[in-house]
């Protein structure tokens, strides 16, 4: 089973971390690299969607950027929600390993990173309009190379990526794959609600879970009793599995 996760906007630099691997797709990496590098400030603003603190900080990463050099591992770069939760810092050996092998970090800049290869802090989210070659977008860009990498060893996925990212693995499944989608909600009205903030938290408490229980399959997800979520049955399918959250009165 794979597990893919989205990455985070904030990141940090901590080079004195040990790292494995260079990202995979690191040749791409550098297209992109180049194609921000030319931009203007006020281009690579309009494309970052951000503000002009935002902007100065990446506009600077980018033109100083070494893409092997003064690296961190990924899982420990991203500083989002998602991974305040997950807490990768303080897992165990057997859990380090068991997200090496399963887990994987869909980027808009790397394409896919095992959590320990080795990335700098960067700025593109996969939803960017970035025009980079004869390509419309990074979807266009990306085609269906990210699908082919994480079902290259396992065509079992547990989707726990936001829709932005996840459609650049849905877009290309075949008859022969099994996507299973975590859905963190609460019951309102009768239907199931999912809020950002909230969901993030518990994508990231379900990746420790996984890690800590040693999951093989998408039905040992079901077993999730976090941050006040429960597996619910009546709302899932084998497609989708819905946790919803207990409301205390």
């Amino acid at each position: 089973m794979k597990i893919i996760i989205s990455p985070a906007k904030k990141m940090l630099q901590k080079d004195s971390l040990p790292w494995r691997d260079l990202p995979l797709f690191l040749e791409r990496t550098e297209e992109l690299k180049q194609y921000i590098q030319g931009l203007s400030y006020e281009e690579a603003k309009r494309l970052w969607k951000c503000n002009d603190q935002i902007a100065t900080v990446n506009y600077r990463r980018f033109a100083d950027m070494n893409l092997t050099d003064n690296l961190t591992p990924a899982i420990l770069a991203y500083e989002g929600i998602q991974y305040q939760y997950m807490a990768p810092e303080i897992f165990d050996a057997y859990a380090v390993e068991y997200v090496q092998q399963n887990l994987r970090i869909l980027s808009g800049f790397y394409g896919v990173l095992k959590p320990f290869d080795g990335v700098v802090p960067y700025r593109l989210e996969m939803q960017a309009k970035a025009a980079v070659g004869d390509a419309a977008d990074l979807y266009e860009f990306w085609g269906d190379s990210i699908y082919r990498e994480v079902v290259q060893e396992d065509s079992v996925i547990l989707n726990l990526a936001s829709r932005e990212y996840a459609k650049c693995v849905e877009k290309y499944l075949t008859d022969a794959d099994v996507m299973v989608t975590c859905v963190f909600g609460e019951l309102k009205d009768g239907k199931v609600i999912q809020k950002g903030t909230m969901a993030k938290m518990a994508r990231g408490e379900m990746v420790r879970y996984l890690a800590e229980t040693g999951a093989a399959t998408p039905e040992q997800a079901k077993g999730f009793d976090r941050l006040g979520y429960r597996f619910a049955g009546e709302w899932s399918d084998e497609r989708e599995y819905v946790f919803i959250k207990e409301i205390c009165p």
